[in-house]
């Protein structure tokens, strides 16, 4: 079922990097910590892309998420020293995000894994090339109406309510 090969070894090595910074981000109580977590699990992520046969989205990934926005984080985090340690700050509720963690595994494990490895190797047969998208394939469906222009949307007014958060919570509420 399972081979040992170059490509099955790569994959796990790029999905420990991507697991082990995520579970680095959410476990560590010092921001600074946390953010460069974010490097390693995101450089983890262009790691299945490259392996996915999407060089361009490893770019991307790479030059826009690890090289413009967790460094933006790491200056921002810096620059308004506020944040910097958050010892002080107890979660009541980790108990609540493990038992959504564990949902949400097994969602991951139902929704992703199965349909690939429980159907007996139906995608096996099809070479990775022609399952993935041009880069004008995507840049297409980014952009067309009928496909995901509205999720596109809606993630960038989330990444601006953020920014707008992130505003309000680093201002000095003391004005001078």
């Amino acid at each position: 079922m399972f081979e040992l090969n170059a490509q099955s070894l790569t994959f796990a090595v790029f999905s420990i990097l991507t697991l082990g910074g995520g579970a680095g981000v959410v476990y560590s109580r010092n921001l600074i910590h946390s953010a460069l977590y974010l490097i390693v699990s995101l450089f983890g992520v262009s790691g299945l892309f490259i392996l996915l046969s999407a060089p361009f989205l490893a770019a991307v990934q790479v030059l826009v998420y690890i090289g413009a926005i967790a460094i933006l984080i790491i200056f921002a985090v810096m620059l308004t020293q506020s944040m910097t340690q958050m010892r002080a700050i107890l979660n009541r509720q980790a108990w609540l995000s493990a038992l959504v963690m564990g949902l949400m595994f097994v969602l991951l494990v139902v929704a992703v894994i199965w349909p690939v490895f429980g159907t007996g190797g139906s995608r096996a047969d099809i070479p990775v090339s022609d399952m993935v998208a041009t880069t004008r394939d995507l840049g297409v469906a980014l952009v067309d109406g009928n496909q995901y222009v509205l999720p596109f949307e809606v993630a960038s007014l989330l990444l601006t309510a953020a920014m707008i958060g992130a505003i309000v919570i680093a201002r000095d509420e003391d004005p001078k």
